[in-house]
């Protein structure tokens, strides 16, 4: 998922690590997040503490707005030079073998573990074995209706893999698109649009009104990271289209502060409508509604301003001939690239098995969570390059390139 633009008239841009690292960097963090949410007082996590605080829920909510549209953008902006590169059915191919297979063998082997622990974690009781667990797991049945998560059950989740279900759907939504669309008119659009936002001030803010309505009117989905399933559409797309033009790069980043300052500022201002609404995801009171706008908004704004900022202290530098030879910091780049899928694929079963360890002692909240956070983050981290990377048939499994 590379995130890179380039105008019609521009050769290709180089590469740009940061954003590479940013989406290790949100993906480590996805283990700090979930190992917070065994002690939120307000959330279904598998694995619950006895002791809970609001306060998770309050600190969350900032990483929640920005994080995970912020992955689907960049993986926009990669599906666009992938596909000039593969074509369309290349493209669909590729993502099919990349996120279809780490996709099908997670949810079967990975995915069962946290919903036994959940059972065991909720009720005494329960002393149905693992593999007496599993045939109930695998009780499926359709649901179109859930599109694109139509293989529902129980007990059977895809979990955490959603990101993985949705980016696919919006992979393979997006060949035929590519394929079927009237590339000359595209073009004109896309120069048109890239032209006006960046003379005219506050035009790269617009989409935030259509983030606005979704949230306010589709509602939010708990189970997908706060959003509506089809708002991260919209990111994806956005990135798909910034992508096609070197202008909006400019515009993201002479308007990142801008953007960093209003997207804080309504973020903060949907708080106390969260915090006092029932039910703030899905009622249609004044209030919830009002604070799902804001919520969506801010969204937009903060996905503009962190890879505007980043893009801001990498200075411009005279393009110079390929250096064939890696540095250390190429390779260092180049690792945590290839990490990130196997990364989110694993870390979750393993932050759940760990907490279910640990909720039973007696110490403070901070303590058992830094246990769970170090105790996890290491086991994901040895398990990634144990365990998957030194063999082709597991990097196969977990979605990398041989």
């Amino acid at each position: 998922m590379a995130a890179y633009t380039e105008s019609a008239q521009a050769p290709l841009p180089e590469r740009r690590p940061e954003l590479d690292a940013v989406r290790t960097l949100v993906v480590i963090g996805l283990v700090f997040f979930h190992s917070a949410l065994v002690f939120a007082a307000d959330d279904d996590f598998y694995v619950k503490n006895t002791e809970t605080t609001e306060v998770i829920v309050i600190i969350a909510g900032f990483g929640v707005v920005w994080a995970m549209p912020l992955l689907f953008l960049i993986s926009g902006l990669g599906a666009w030079h992938s596909l000039q590169r593969r074509g369309a059915g290349g493209f669909a191919s590729e993502r099919l073998l990349r996120l279809g297979v780490p996709l099908v063998f997670a949810t079967l082997a990975l995915n069962p573990l946290p919903q036994w622990l959940r059972l065991r974690s909720a009720d005494a009781g329960y002393h149905e074995s693992y593999l007496g667990f599993l045939p109930r797991f695998y009780d499926v049945h359709l649901e179109p209706e859930e599109f694109p998560f139509l293989v529902q059950g129980e007990h059977f989740e895809t979990g955490h893999l959603w990101f993985v279900v949705l980016l696919l759907a919006f992979s393979l939504m997006l060949a035929p698109f590519h394929r079927w669309l009237p590339r000359e008119r595209a073009r004109r659009l896309s120069d048109r649009v890239a032209e006006a936002t960046l003379h005219r001030q506050g035009v790269v803010f617009l989409p935030a009104l259509a983030f606005a309505a979704i949230c306010a009117f589709a509602r939010l989905e708990e189970e997908y990271a706060g959003w509506h399933r089809w708002s991260y559409l919209l990111f994806f797309a956005a990135g798909f289209a910034l992508a096609a033009d070197d202008r909006f790069r400019t515009v993201m980043r002479r308007d990142a502060g801008t953007a960093a300052w209003l997207g804080a500022l309504l973020f903060a201002a949907a708080g106390p409508g969260f915090a006092l609404a029932d039910e703030p995801f899905t009622e249609m009171t004044a209030l919830a509604t009002a604070s799902r706008a804001l919520f969506g908004a801010a969204g937009w704004c903060l996905v503009v301003a962190i890879p505007g900022l980043l893009d801001r202290r990498r200075p411009e530098q005279p393009r110079a001939a390929p250096n064939p030879a890696p540095t250390t910091r190429r390779r260092v780049y180049g690792y945590l690239a290839a990490a990130v899928l196997p990364l989110y694929v694993l870390h979750q079963p393993l932050v759940v098995a760990v907490a279910y360890l640990v909720v039973g002692w007696s110490a403070p909240i901070l303590v058992e969570y830094a246990v769970i956070v170090a105790i996890a983050l290491l086991l994901t981290l040895s398990a990634y390059e144990l365990l998957v990377r030194r063999t082709r048939a597991t990097r196969f499994l977990f979605g990398m390139r041989s």
